[in-house]
């Protein structure tokens, strides 16, 4: 589904990602791990065009993406969520999912004005799909509650909710388990199942948690200071000499 090509990204003269390749295949949990400046979060940038690549391609579904404008990437069929929340703060857990589906909008601003039957029949979807991904992720009885009132944990589930919305076919989850306690990364890990098995999403995921990483995953992608270092199964990366070396040094 997704192929890197010998991607290099640089910023002055910091070598965040040195000629990256892998492929990420349909269907799979994937996710990409490594110590804090490996150039992780960088992957995601590039691949959702926050960034530019300095040299390399980047391919979805044997499309070149590598120079598609940021906005296009979603409607694309890839969606992300953030290390950092970004959510709509003083707006409701279901219009932060309503406003994530926004690039499925097939109306007109004027016929939008007139509230006409074909834009009343495109929001009975919306708000059905966002009823589905609440009952998915088990927030309804948070739906009417604003984000700014809400704990960190339920903040990053209601961001996977809102990239659930806009009806992806590659999620790329960014730290999904950080902030969140031992009960919230266990259920964290059964709606990872859940979106993969159910909504038939590919996921990549960025994560330090190994715990969750062995738990999820299909195959795992281990970075250091940019580069490649190993994929393999979580128990083939756990027990890997360059892991380790990567991680504690030797």
């Amino acid at each position: 589904m997704l192929e890197v090509t010998d991607v290099s990204v640089s910023f002055g003269g910091v070598h965040a990602v040195q000629d990256l390749s892998f492929q990420v295949n349909e269907g799979e949990i994937f996710s990409i791990m490594g110590p804090n400046g490996a150039g992780k979060t960088t992957v995601f940038n590039v691949i959702s065009r926050f960034n530019d690549v300095d040299t390399g391609k980047i391919s979805f579904e044997d499309e070149d993406i590598t120079k598609v404008a940021p906005h296009v990437i979603a409607r694309r069929g890839i969606a992300r969520t953030f290390q950092n929340v970004e959510l709509f703060d003083h707006e409701t857990v279901l219009q932060n999912l309503l406003i994530g589906q926004h690039t499925r909008r097939q109306t007109m601003l004027l016929s939008e004005v007139f509230f006409l039957p074909k834009v009343r029949k495109q929001e009975l979807e919306f708000r059905s799909k966002a009823e589905d991904i609440i009952d998915l992720l088990h927030l309804q009885s948070y739906r009417e509650k604003t984000v700014d009132s809400l704990p960190f944990g339920i903040r990053k589930i209601v961001e996977v909710g809102r990239a659930l919305c806009l009806d992806p076919k590659l999620l790329l989850l960014d730290e999904p388990s950080s902030g969140l306690n031992p009960e919230e990364s266990e259920d964290l890990s059964f709606w990872i199942d859940d979106i993969n098995e159910e909504l038939g999403v590919t996921i990549m995921m960025v994560e330090h948690d190994m715990n969750l990483i062995g738990q999820v995953s299909n195959r795992v992608l281990v970075m250091a200071d940019g580069r490649h270092v190993v994929t393999g199964t979580p128990s083939e990366v756990q027990s890997h000499p360059d892991v380790i070396d990567a991680y504690l040094g030797t």
